[in-house]
């Protein structure tokens, strides 16, 4: 009797093919092998482990401390009023909870990839697609966003010698404020000054961020400090002139202040113990970072009541100079705090070249992000495209439309991060973890709830933003990153062995 044999079915780009290629996922162990780099791999290009705690931890609060501050502040305490120091407060506790699900996933998935990783593990190649493509959104627009924010404290330098930029090189087109920009000069100064470092290698970038870091410490607790000279009580009445409504529609903006520890999570291939260390990162960062910004949105208020941030341009810097009256102080804090701004700028690009290095493994991008300097041990090639893409784009766009772009792509995947800790727990309880998120499933659901209501208060021009930007997504997916993607071609693999 003849026995016929059917084999099985080919992946195919049906719509059946297509959602199976959208739920099919990477094994961790698999993440875990790729990363895993010796002497030997760091020769032949491979990203070299150099990063301790103590580096993990500054460079999650160089990309984030100062941000919220130096540059958002004087956007964000108008729509809060008084109560600005609550939005931080609020946006801090949602990306605390939210930080802790990192801090779990980072122990059990210790690659580069952030949440794009995370997602590619539990939750299938469709979510982490739609998860790495809003990192790339986040990652790029938030180093725009800072960068355009270090052009006031550029020109506030440079009044002290009597000098000043001329308005067409303040800014890009199109703002009301100044009709007659054209570019801004400075912003693309400081990302291809950046770039540059970045390319030398991680851990010449990585000292120069340390250094940075301690400078923008010590320059808020000394606005801290001049600020409190001047601080009257009275400027806090009424603490909520818009309402709780206002409040929250702050904490949304100020939202992208917080994506310092998605960036340390992107190190993990570049850390020397990454299960232990990473974890311990996040946590101590998000306690320096939400200290330090009450810190300052406290004293700042109480310093001039909150109608006086209407417009201002470098708030921090114009309350020490009225303060003090001294040029030395002004000169001295414009200059720190310029520093400050690219500390930020440094490791965000980091952040973003390693998020796109990862997606290049998988495919998901051309191979150009992907290639490794065997003399840098960075991605040489993929940071510098990145770096002039944002060059670009802060030397043209306005502040507050990049900050609100930033935001809400952060939010989606903190969003995606704090279910994919939910799934496994249910999952793969089997899973070693380094670090477990206390009480269990409750703790990231909330997460997962706080950053869908942030989401909800951002506006409808950012929404549209998100929605075309995503489209586009989509569009790439279907066309490039599905037909490419290395976990299809294991796919592919598997069925020819059953031929």
């Amino acid at each position: 009797m003849t026995v016929s044999h059917t084999p099985p079915t080919p992946p195919t780009h049906t719509p059946t093919g297509v959602l199976r290629q959208l739920g099919r996922r990477k094994s961790i162990s698999a993440m875990t092998a790729e990363a895993h780099t010796d002497a030997q791999s760091a020769q032949q290009g491979g990203l070299r482990r150099t990063f301790g705690v103590f580096q993990l931890t500054m460079i999650s609060v160089g990309a984030t401390l100062g941000t919220g501050i130096l540059v958002i502040l004087g956007e964000a305490v108008p729509v809060a009023g008084p109560a600005v120091w609550l939005a931080f407060v609020l946006a801090g506790i949602t990306a605390l909870l939210s930080a802790v699900s990192y801090a779990e996933m980072a122990g059990m998935v210790p690659v580069s990839g952030s949440s794009y990783s995370y997602s590619y593990a539990t939750l299938g190649e469709g979510v982490a697609w739609v998860c790495g493509w809003c990192l790339v959104l986040e990652y790029a627009v938030s180093v725009a966003a800072v960068a355009v924010g270090a052009a006031d404290y550029v020109n506030e330098t440079l009044r002290v010698f009597g000098l000043e930029l001329p308005a067409s090189l303040t800014t890009g087109p199109g703002l009301a404020e100044n009709p007659d920009g054209i570019i801004n000069v400075s912003a693309l100064v400081v990302v291809a000054l950046a770039t540059v470092l970045l390319m030398r290698g991680a851990r010449e970038s990585g000292v120069a961020n340390t250094i940075l870091v301690f400078v923008k410490i010590g320059i808020l607790v000394f606005f801290a400090v001049v600020a409190f000279t001047a601080f009257k009580a009275g400027n806090f009445a009424p603490m909520l002139p818009m309402g709780a409504a206002g409040v929250t529609a702050a904490a949304s903006s100020v939202f992208f202040s917080y994506i310092g520890f998605d960036a340390a999570s992107t190190a993990g291939e570049e850390a020397k113990n990454p299960r232990r260390d990473l974890p311990r990162a996040i946590i101590f960062s998000m306690l320096i970072v939400t200290s330090m910004y009450v810190l300052v949105a406290v004293t700042a208020i109480g310093a001039r009541q909150w109608q006086w941030f209407d417009g201002a341009h470098a708030p921090l810097v114009q309350i020490v100079e009225e303060i003090t009256g001294s040029n030395i102080a002004v000169l001295a804090f414009a200059v720190a705090a310029v520093l400050a701004i690219f500390s930020v700028v440094i490791t965000v690009l980091y952040g973003q070249s390693r998020i796109l290095l990862t997606m290049a493994r998988d495919g998901m991008v051309p191979k150009i992000f992907g290639v490794v300097s065997q003399r840098t041990g960075t991605p040489l090639i993929g940071t510098l495209i990145v770096g002039g893409l944002v060059a670009v784009t802060a030397a043209l766009i306005p502040l507050g439309e990049l900050a609100d772009a930033t935001s809400i792509g952060t939010l989606f995947a903190f969003c995606l991060v704090n279910i994919a800790v939910i799934y496994l727990r249910f999952k793969r309880p089997d899973l070693d973890r380094s670090f477990k998120v206390p009480f269990g499933p409750v703790v990231p659901a909330l997460g997962a709830v706080a950053c869908a209501f942030l989401m909800v208060n951002l506006g409808g021009r950012t929404w549209i933003v998100f929605g075309v930007w995503m489209a586009v997504g989509a569009i790439v997916y279907l066309t490039y990153s599905r037909r490419h993607s290395t976990v299809g071609a294991m796919d592919e693999a598997t069925y020819r062995a059953t031929l």
